[in-house]
């Protein structure tokens, strides 16, 4: 008696589409049930996927858009928490926090043009390792102003720079670390000492 037939196993979409990922794709696939990833992130086609972060980042994300909602409202903008920011078909991020000039009214995919600002957190020790350029595909598209924090956790330390596009790249506009004040007032007034972001 021959063995019985094997049915082929169910595809893997990681490998059914590599190369080929786009925003239709991904709105029919994702999230992985097998790979639960925070961030869905693609760039020409190749999907990358990283895991939630840290407990350091996680507060400290959670603390800024508590600080910047009021300034943020004030000026009247609109605060988000992560966006799809989708540059091309094929191509999008997830920042961990965004401001766009106006509500962007439930939809899944926003565009740089909506974007006033975007804030992303280091990933720890990979955070010069990205597999995506993400300041250049902002500064490429036009998205004005450019967050960036890092927060060492053991070294209880957190540094943030806020930077502005000038002639298609991002310049430096302000900086500071814990126990300093971090003071702009474009795109709109802040004031915040970054060890407020810092975890208990």
């Amino acid at each position: 008696m021959s063995a019985p037939m094997s049915l082929p196993s169910r595809l893997d979409p990681l490998v059914e589409f590599y190369g080929r990922w786009n925003t239709g794709r991904a709105e029919d696939c994702l999230p992985l049930p097998l790979a639960r990833a925070a961030k869905y992130e693609c760039l020409g086609g190749y999907l990358t996927t990283s895991p939630h972060a840290g407990s350091a980042n996680s507060y400290g994300e959670f603390r800024l858009a508590a600080l910047l909602d009021g300034p943020v409202r004030a000026a009247g903008f609109v605060p988000y928490g992560t966006v799809n920011l989708r540059f091309a078909d094929d191509t999008w991020i997830q920042p961990e926090l965004a401001v766009l000039r106006e509500p962007a009214g439930g939809v899944t995919w926003v565009s740089p043009e909506q974007v006033l600002l975007l804030v992303e957190f280091a990933e720890g020790e990979r955070h010069g390792q990205h597999r995506i350029d993400k300041p250049e595909l902002c500064a490429h598209a036009g998205v004005p102003w450019y967050l960036w924090v890092e927060i060492d956790y053991p070294a209880r330390s957190v540094y943030v720079r806020l930077s502005g596009l000038v002639d298609g790249h991002y310049e430096e506009r302000v900086a500071a670390g814990s126990g300093e004040r971090l003071r702009f007032t474009e795109p709109f007034p802040v004031e915040l000492d970054p060890a407020e972001l810092l975890e208990p």
